[in-house]
């Protein structure tokens, strides 16, 4: 119980921080400083005056009448909890008694909780910048974190309760723009390469051509001058060009609406932030307006899920965050986004699975298999392999539910139509797939996800990061792309030659090898790290893109560096022992 308090108003603290930095909170009225950021509670000097849903202006005239200003702010804090339910479900449900009950006391006296958080991040650390929410789930978890690898030396395996806390690690920025860039961002830019008619010709009065410019030239400058970790394509043979040029005919109709795009490991959100993004930037090219292009991305086109309940919660945060900031009214629309938390279907109520099927045999067979297939999820998470189902008149029967009066309507949509959208994510076919998967060894997993990855993943079976490895590609469609950024162990040791071998079959299009020191807050060598983008098609002889940073400090700024850059086909390493990934031997060697 403790700790779920804890996590709840922590999650609850920051998120009321970020809006009230942001100017986002619905009433204007700041909650824990004044306009000048000083630790002053402006809902406290308002008090009189809000227009908050909820709000029993009896107990606040008693509360000021007797001087009771503690008890007056945490009321309001509650109340403005409370309030921000019906637009932020995800992040505000309506808190039990006991959560209620143990809100911290002396919230208001210099120490607290509060008071640090004002003193010691400045201000604009939470200006438009949602990341910073990534960074405080992080070190919330860190003591856990180092409890859970003190037991590992002693042999005890690394539960399902304990997983996130051992693998979450924030992606520092620049990595997601690269990850991002080269796979969104270039399927976006093949596909108006495609959509290009060849070159458009002017031509003078004396009939000469004055200039040639090729169609979707402007649109594609301007949406690569976003993009600064883009890598342009290496130079291809002509019969490699001409290969592309046909698989990408496939992808030439389509529109910004049908992208779907995914993190299956979400963590708290920084990568859906910059997929949101880039979408932007593509729909406004497209002809949206922003407001238009904010509506769809949240309906169509962005998808995260993790196995923490914490950390979807806080990108589900991110995701409304960043809709928040490219549309205003965006909180009116009561749109929800499509972020969730996995959960399991172990005990699941009867009797009000029987009302949801109403005699109907097929969605019988189609809730069966979902409940089946979702057992004991929280221990598998986004490796979970679920059988399409027809998803379509599942959710018509929840349209019914939601207008009937039946005892077990609320167990039907708070418990069975969560399970059915977290399955159509997992059973659906995507664009584009970017995460940073949870590194831990197969070995250090308790037996359920050991024996699950073994059956299911026999090839990638190493490490956690390997069978991401391998499911990123099995969620895609035909000519999807999918980045990473894992541990580097994959290209070179031998226990890993079947998921070089798997990666041969596609197109690598670039690798950016990072080494050590990749993430700032882990010193020495203990994480090694490279981020790659494939794509779900087969060319032979492919030159890639890769970036030697391993052996630098700055890696960020030496990415530009083209003396660090070196264009191989994937295909020659097969003549090297063990088919390692040495991209930097040159070819005679």
């Amino acid at each position: 119980v403790m700790e779920e308090v804890a996590y709840t108003w922590f999650n609850r603290l920051i998120a009321l921080r970020f809006m009230e930095v942001n100017g986002y909170l619905l009433t204007r009225v700041r909650v824990f400083t004044d306009e000048e950021n000083n630790f002053r509670p402006q809902i406290i000097d308002e008090a009189l005056h809000l227009d908050l849903d909820g709000l029993n202006m009896e107990k606040v005239y008693e509360f000021k009448n007797t001087n009771q200003t503690e008890e007056l702010y945490k009321y309001l804090l509650i109340t403005q909890c409370n309030a921000l339910n019906s637009v932020l479900p995800g992040m505000f449900q309506r808190i039990s008694d006991y959560t209620e009950l143990l809100l911290p006391d002396n919230l208001l006296r210099e120490g607290s909780v509060i008071e640090q958080m004002i003193s010691t991040i400045p201000e604009e650390d939470w200006q438009d910048a949602v990341q910073i929410i990534g960074w405080l789930y992080q070190y919330y978890n860190a003591e856990k974190k180092d409890e859970v690898f003190a037991a590992l030396k002693k042999n005890v395996k690394i539960t399902k309760e304990n997983i996130p806390a051992a693998t979450q690690l924030f992606t520092p920025d620049w990595i997601v723009r690269y990850m991002v860039e080269n796979s969104l961002g270039r399927l976006w830019l093949e596909h108006l390469t495609a959509t290009g008619e060849g070159y458009h010709y002017s031509y003078g009065a004396d009939g000469e051509c004055n200039s040639a410019t090729y169609v979707n030239a402007d649109k594609i400058s301007t949406l690569k001058s976003n993009w600064k970790y883009y890598l342009d394509e290496a130079p291809q043979e002509p019969e490699v060009q001409a290969q592309l040029a046909e698989i990408r005919k496939e992808y030439a109709p389509m529109t910004p609406e049908q992208i779907k795009c995914i993190d299956p490991c979400c963590g708290s959100g920084h990568i859906l932030a910059y997929l949101f993004d880039v979408l932007v930037q593509i729909y406004e090219s497209y002809g949206y307006t922003t407001r238009e292009a904010v509506t769809s991305i949240v309906q169509n086109n962005l998808y995260g899920l993790d196995i923490d309940d914490r950390a979807a919660q806080l990108a589900y945060f991110a995701v409304m965050m960043k809709a928040r900031q490219y549309d205003r009214r965006f909180f009116s629309r009561q749109i929800q986004p499509n972020v969730y938390a996995i959960q399991e279907s172990n005990g699941i109520d009867r009797y009000a699975l029987e009302y949801f099927f109403n005699g109907d045999a097929k969605l019988e067979a189609a809730m069966d298999s979902i409940i089946t297939e979702m057992h004991d999820a929280k221990e598998y998470g986004s490796i979970l392999n679920i059988t399409p189902v027809d998803f379509s008149a599942l959710y018509a029967r929840f349209d019914e539910v939601r207008d009937d009066i039946h005892i077990s309507r609320e167990v039907v949509l708070n418990s069975l139509l969560p399970l059915v959208q977290m399955a159509e994510a997992l059973a659906q076919k995507y664009d584009v797939v970017v995460t940073n998967p949870p590194y831990m060894g197969i070995s250090n997993a308790d037996n359920a996800v050991a024996e699950y990855v073994k059956k299911n993943f026999s090839d990638n079976k190493i490490d956690l990061f390997s069978v991401f490895m391998c499911k990123a590609i099995d969620m895609l469609i035909p000519t999807g792309y999918c980045s990473l950024i894992t541990q580097q162990t994959w290209m070179f040791i031998s226990s890993f030659k079947k998921t070089r071998e798997m990666l041969q079959r596609y197109k690598l299009t670039s690798l950016n090898h990072l080494g050590a020191r990749a993430f700032e807050e882990i010193s020495g060598e203990v994480v090694q790290s490279t981020a790659y983008c494939l794509q779900k098609i087969h060319t032979s002889k492919y030159n890639a893109t890769f970036v030697k940073l391993d052996d630098v400090a700055e890696k960020q700024s030496e990415f530009f560096n083209n003396s660090k850059r070196y264009i191989r086909d994937i295909s020659t390493f097969s003549e090297l022992p063990d088919a390692i990934f040495a991209y930097w031997l040159a070819p005679n060697v």
